[in-house]
């Protein structure tokens, strides 16, 4: 049920991000440039997913247990260590320069724009180099 309820959720996600323009890199990238044209309905999505998790939030951290899964998956770890910065500097660059980030990249490859099939591909080589970095340094 685990599988069934992550697919359908993910179904549902690359819907709303298709639906809100923001598997558009240029919508994205609209947003990151405050000095020109600025496009504020990225601010608007991210208004109305916190609208509607927040509730939602309150209502099951009260639960014992997820409802399709054996309990919660909260990490531990609360530390801001090198690892951390490095992968948000990373990850903030990448949106900044292709306006896409891995769930809207996912998203956009039916829209057969070439670019973002690069991006899709340099992401998993990211993906694939930093496991390989992160399991030769453990």
């Amino acid at each position: 049920m685990t599988k069934l309820s992550s697919l359908i959720s993910g179904i549902i996600f690359g819907i709303g991000l298709t639906i809100s323009g923001m598997v558009n890199p240029e919508k994205v990238l609209g947003f990151l440039n405050i000095f020109r044209s600025w496009d504020p309905s990225l601010m608007f999505v991210m208004i109305g997913a916190i609208l509607i998790y927040s509730p939602l939030h309150f209502i099951f951290k009260r639960k014992s247990r997820p409802i399709f899964a054996k309990n919660f998956s909260v990490t531990s770890k609360t530390d801001i260590d090198k690892k951390l910065i490095i992968g948000a500097i990373m990850f903030g660059g990448g949106w900044g320069l292709a306006g896409l980030c891995p769930g809207p990249a996912i998203s956009a490859i039916s829209f057969l724009n070439p670019s973002v099939y690069m991006f899709v591909l340099f992401m998993f080589v990211g993906f694939y180099l930093g496991n390989l970095f992160q399991t030769r340094n453990n």
